[in-house]
């Protein structure tokens, strides 16, 4: 088994790319998928987080990720407060895949915040996504995000230099679909013949 984490900043093609492993035959796992699981209305996630931010972040009952993202990137504690909830229980929800994968699988987690949560050392390879700014700000842009949101979400995250330097592989995402998938495919190559060196 290969476990493999890919990341990147906000805009950068995480979720395409991800899509492009898994159409080759990985198991990939999103860590923000994870992170909205571990929350869903019911969980001792959801009961903590209101319990932390109050019903204000609530809409028809369950979180509303905008109002939560307007409360924790504007407030650095807050934002360390929803870590120390969420967090554990993404790692433990990621833990259980792992457990019952086939033991040839190459897991690919796509996780944002793998070089803030100092999370390189529970991983056998870290790919690194990267994309302009301008163009990640476009992608975003795209996506229905205002101007200002995508200013504090990039501010809170690491730089792409940072994350290069503990990358094995890097990806730039600065082409167009073709582009990303050649490398992508480039690259399953090469984790293939890591795990099968093992």
């Amino acid at each position: 088994m290969l476990l493999v984490a890919l990341t990147g900043g906000i805009g950068s093609g995480k979720s395409l790319a991800g899509q492009y492993f898994s159409d080759l035959g990985a198991i990939v796992v999103d860590s923000d998928q994870l992170a909205r699981d571990v929350v869903e209305r019911g969980t001792p996630g959801f009961d903590e987080i209101v319990r932390r931010f109050g019903d204000s972040i609530l809409r028809d009952g369950a979180i509303n990720r905008k109002a939560l993202g307007e409360v924790v990137f504007a407030d650095p504690q807050a934002r360390l407060d929803l870590e120390a909830i969420t967090h554990p229980r993404i790692r433990s929800a990621f833990q259980e895949i792992v457990d019952t994968a086939p033991e040839e699988s190459v897991i690919i987690n796509l996780i944002p915040l793998l070089l803030e949560t100092s999370g390189k050392d529970r991983f056998d390879a870290v790919i690194v996504i990267t994309a302009p700014n301008g163009l990640r700000r476009t992608r975003l842009l795209d996506r229905g995000m205002k101007s200002y949101e995508i200013e504090k979400r990039i501010s809170a995250q690491a730089s792409d230099e940072d994350r290069l330097a503990i990358a094995d592989y890097a990806i730039t995402n600065d082409g167009d679909t073709d582009h990303l998938l050649r490398q992508v495919e480039n690259l399953w190559e090469k984790l293939l013949e890591i795990r099968g060196g093992e």
